[in-house]
């Protein structure tokens, strides 16, 4: 059984999505623990603010079954794989760590967003902060300590309504 950590995010309708989006992964996936949420500016580009959150679970499916199962749920909330990189996003669901592996394909693992973004480091060292990066062997929590705030300013927590989860 692996452990994986999956970060979720949306700016399109993103609280009804964040919800879609966890009902789905639960439904696959054994129980998840999850992050606060995190309400973030757009990366990248001039859009909606993001809402962000990182999840673990535990799978007997490969990293390339993971990824489809993803795929198919950012597909039936209506993401578009037809945009550029950078724009808005009905639900974003990427694997981020898949026990310790470090691999290029069938996807990138530790995924390079680990250490770029505050809205995937921040959640992942709240739920994971000892937990070493498989390359760098530093915790989540150190890389975060150590990450430039400067590099995104406007990330904060917000009160999450999962009540429609129940």
């Amino acid at each position: 059984m692996a452990t994986i950590y999956i970060s979720i995010g949306s700016n399109q309708d993103a609280e009804n999505q964040i919800r879609y989006g966890i009902k789905r992964l639960q439904e696959k996936f054994s129980k998840l623990q999850l992050s606060s949420v995190y309400e973030s500016e757009a990366v990248g580009f001039d859009g909606d603010n993001f809402l962000n959150l990182v999840a673990k679970a535990n799978t007997q499916l490969t990293i390339s079954q993971v990824d489809q199962a993803f795929k198919r749920i950012e597909a039936s909330a209506g993401r578009r794989r037809d945009v550029p990189k950078f724009s808005d996003r009905t639900l974003d669901i990427d694997l981020l760590l898949y026990d310790d592996l470090v691999c290029e394909k069938p996807v990138q693992l530790p995924r390079f967003e680990v250490n770029k973004h505050a809205f995937v480091l921040l959640p992942l060292a709240e739920i994971a902060p000892e937990l070493r990066h498989p390359v760098s062997q530093k915790n989540y929590l150190e890389l975060w300590q150590a990450f430039d705030k400067k590099e995104q300013q406007k990330l904060w927590p917000i009160e999450f309504d999962w009540q429609s989860l129940i």
